[in-house]
């Protein structure tokens, strides 16, 4: 009777000593919980900001080698970024090769919570950094909602779900005679990489290098174009300061901004492991034979020719949905986009009502700013007026060639932005494979 008294209390310690365990597991603190910090936005993001109006908005500044920063939506002057040297472009390098050094052995779990931290800012400040973005480049808010915002908090998400699944060891198969081998491949850290971005998507596009890099133990140096050097200072502190905040340098990250005559030193430097470049093809020729000096591995994401193509089997009820989406994927970001609609394929049973429909649909896109908080606004700005004369001449010479011009097809003035940088929404009919405009990308 003695023994059995014993063995129930014993029982009841354990039965109440359970929940307490369940609850202090349930309450420990997550290591990866990301942590709050702020980052102030730019005067600039401000709803009441006025900047001056400049007369002939252009990147140059006579009598100057800074970088002139401007809204290419309306002409206002954003202020002025010193552009790097060779010798600030060797500085970074040594910079983020120092940090890389102990952020190298980091764990996982380590990179992830700097990630979460980060996701969880971008999250809560969508606004002031979808208003960068629009600021900078001139897009409207609904195409920096979904090509700045969503994209990259997606990309955040999937490198911290799927990251260290993605970079974990692999078994490589051998064959009889080899095995008594094991053949693994094992992912290090490279050291330190380097990125040279495009302006269409200025947060994205930065956001996306460094995401990539710091997971895999990288330090990174990014070099912005110096259309949206403005917005490259707020959005790379957004994620300088979620190292910070995780006790980690921020030295990881160094951001630069410089002419393109200053870029072949970023590119060809021999303290890179490893560089991307998101462009032009024209460009990423210059890019890849600078980057073969030193043997750098280099990977290039260029433009396209995109075509949606329309069959003849498409319901007439999915016309109007359709189009839709073909002015959707073809004006996003005023066309300034890399996997962009630029041709329609249809066939002719669909080709000529689809026509009605789209014709009226474009002739009635609205052009403007951001800023027009009181107007509804469908395309944004181009980024600058340099493509214009030839975006005009590609046109004219579909038409002399037979194209029909439907709408559109040439620069305008913004009735209250005069000094924003518009070209219509354009849509030409009968375009053959034989024009220059059916093959070259227009942005």
């Amino acid at each position: 009777m003695e023994h059995l008294s014993d063995y129930s209390s014993y029982a009841i310690a354990v039965a109440a000593l359970i929940p307490i365990l369940l609850i202090l597991f349930f309450l420990r603190p997550d290591p990866e919980a990301p942590v709050p910090y702020t980052v102030p936005p730019p005067p600039e993001c401000h709803p009441d900001w006025k900047g001056e109006i400049l007369e002939s908005p252009s990147l140059k500044i006579p009598g100057s080698s800074d970088i002139q920063c401007y809204c290419p939506a309306t002409g206002a002057s954003l202020g002025r970024v010193t552009p790097a040297t060779e010798a600030d472009i060797d500085e970074a390098v040594m910079r983020a090769k120092e940090a890389q050094v102990e952020w190298a052995k980091t764990t996982f779990s380590q990179r992830r919570k700097v990630l979460r931290t980060m996701l969880k800012f971008v999250l809560e400040n969508q606004e002031m950094i979808a208003q960068a973005a629009c600021l900078d480049s001139g897009k409207t808010r609904i195409d920096a909602s979904f090509g700045e915002i969503l994209v990259t908090a997606e990309r955040l998400k999937w490198t911290i779900d799927h990251g260290e699944e993605a970079l974990k060891p692999e078994r490589r198969p051998t064959n009889f005679l080899m095995m008594y081998k094991v053949n693994e491949v094992r992912w290090e850290p490279l050291g330190v990489v380097a990125a040279c971005v495009s302006w269409n998507y200025p947060f994205h596009n930065l956001l996306g290098p460094i995401i990539s890099s710091l997971f895999a133990g990288n330090a990174i140096v990014i070099k912005g174009s110096e259309s949206t050097a403005w917005s490259q200072r707020y959005f790379v502190s957004i994620a300088r300061a979620a190292l910070t905040a995780c006790s980690h340098p921020p030295s990881l990250i160094q951001p630069l901004t410089c002419w393109p005559a200053t870029a072949g030193h970023l590119t060809a430097h021999p303290g890179l492991a490893h560089l991307t470049f998101i462009g032009s093809r024209p460009v990423a020729h210059a890019v890849a034979a600078s980057a073969a000096k030193a043997l750098t591995p280099l990977c290039v994401e260029l433009g396209g020719k995109d075509a949606a193509i329309v069959l003849d089997d498409v319901p007439a009820s999915d016309l109007p949905r359709i189009v839709s989406i073909l002015l959707r994927g073809t004006f996003q970001a005023a066309g300034q986009n890399c996997i962009g609609i630029e041709r329609v394929i249809a066939l002719p049973a669909v080709y000529p009502k689809l026509l009605e429909l789209l014709t009226p649909r474009v002739r009635a896109l609205r052009q403007g700013s951001a800023l027009d908080s009181a107007a509804a606004v469908d395309v944004g700005a181009s980024i600058s007026g340099a493509r214009f004369s030839d975006l005009e001449a590609l046109i004219g010479s579909a038409v002399t060639d037979g194209a029909r011009l439907l709408a559109g097809g040439a620069r305008t003035s913004h009735p209250r932005w005069p000094h924003g940088h518009y070209f219509a929404p354009t849509l030409l009919a009968d375009v053959t494979p034989g024009m220059a405009v059916a093959t070259t990308e227009l942005f």
